[in-house]
């Protein structure tokens, strides 16, 4: 009798023993898997997380990418806030999600998540490419200008998971002799996908650029990028709040530059974006330098439905081109309560045989906030940005 209590006893023991170690583990343990045998090595950042890899990264240690991260179907990569990767392998150091892939790169305010580079200029690296299932027209399926990734496809809220409170900086290193690198490119991604709080810093080609896809997007930041500060193409439907574009570095482009798509202006879906909430400065009305110095273009049979813009520092507030284009006004393509501010020119108009339009009926004036403080610097980005 004594024995068998004395086992039970023991039994249970060990029992319990096992149920908080296991507790513990769970707790403190190692949050990674990875089938694949992928490691994250902070030193020598780079490969690829395929299926059933979920990789999160340490926020107390910096990575630095030495070459391709890519995550493949299935595969997720977590990224906390405070985490810090930079950039030392040029051109071959980029961030991309494959279709069904997923990122979580998830800052906060006080500790947003950095992707920049070691030298600290325009275009020392790639920058962060997501491929999607959301449709485009470009062809039922393409293949990625960056990173040769498949997006596109007929998922409209195909989710590729999470960017908020994140800053990607000096990005747009030459891909190839005829492509380069945005700083945050979008590639058919849906809208299950959250892409809030962004900021895309003095990269060498655009701050961000939306290839098709349904990906909506609210509080974004974009300046000191060397081409256009945003740009779509290719059938994008999303909805947008709050953006905040400023040239610098004495050189830029376009505030915005939008299409639809360049080889057939009428293919579907049209590019048909809503963007309410909107500041973009430019080097000023009398600037000469490389590019158009103008606010925004909208051209090749875009739509656009536009609300709350502030537009100063531009030698032409808007430019709308191509009889695709100027057929949209004003049903589907108005600038409803714009504010030209040091505006050469409000807006000019031209048809796809190179005469003049008037487009005055594409939009309709009246003082706003625009992207919530006017020309000077939004609330909402104070804190966890640079540059403005």
């Amino acid at each position: 009798m004594k024995k068998s209590i004395l086992k039970l006893f023991l039994v249970g023991a060990f029992s319990t023993l096992a149920l908080t170690s296991c507790s513990n583990n769970d707790d403190n343990g190692d949050i990674n898997t990875n089938p694949s045998g992928f490691v994250a090595n902070p030193a020598d950042f780079k490969g690829e997380l395929k299926s059933g890899d979920k990789i999160t990264l340490d926020p107390s240690k910096v990575y630095y990418l030495t070459g391709k991260i890519q995550v493949n179907d299935g595969a997720e990569l977590t990224i906390p806030a405070g985490t810090q990767i930079v950039a030392n392998g040029g051109t071959s150091s980029y961030i991309a999600v494959a279709q069904g892939g997923k990122i979580f790169s998830n800052g906060t305010s006080a500790k947003p998540v950095v992707f920049t580079s070691d030298k600290k200029a325009p275009g020392s690296w790639g920058g962060v490419v997501l491929c999607g299932k959301a449709p485009i027209n470009k062809a039922k399926t393409a293949t990625a200008e960056v990173s040769e990734l498949t997006y596109g496809g007929d998922v409209a809220n195909d989710n590729s998971g999470t960017i908020t409170y994140t800053r990607i900086e000096y990005a747009g290193a030459i891909y190839n002799s005829e492509k380069e690198f945005n700083g945050l490119s979008l590639f058919g991604v849906g809208n299950g996908t959250k892409i809030e709080y962004v900021q895309m810093y003095a990269g060498s080609d655009d701050g961000i650029e939306f290839f098709g896809g349904t990906v909506n997007t609210k509080y974004i930041v974009s300046n000191e990028n060397e081409d256009d500060q945003f740009d779509w193409t290719e059938g994008w439907v999303g909805t947008n709040e709050y953006w905040y574009g400023k040239e610098g570095r004495s050189k830029g482009n376009r505030g915005i530059e939008a299409d639809n798509n360049s080889s057939n202006h009428t293919l579907t879906p049209i590019a048909n974006p809503t963007i309410r909430y909107a500041t973009l400065i430019g080097l000023g009305k009398d600037y000469v330098g490389e590019g158009e110095n103008q606010a925004m273009k909208l051209r090749v049979g875009t739509k656009g439905k536009f609300e709350n813009f502030v537009l100063a520092n531009w030698a032409k507030g808007i430019d709308i081109e191509h009889d695709a284009t100027i057929s949209w006004i004003p049903n589907d393509l108005f600038l409803k309560n714009v504010q030209f501010i040091n505006v050469g020119v409000e807006a000019t108009g031209k048809s796809s045989a190179g005469t003049a339009v008037d487009v005055s009926k594409a939009y309709a004036k009246a003082d706003n906030t625009g992207a919530g403080n006017g020309v000077d610097t939004p609330t909402w980005a104070k804190g966890w940005t640079v540059g403005l």
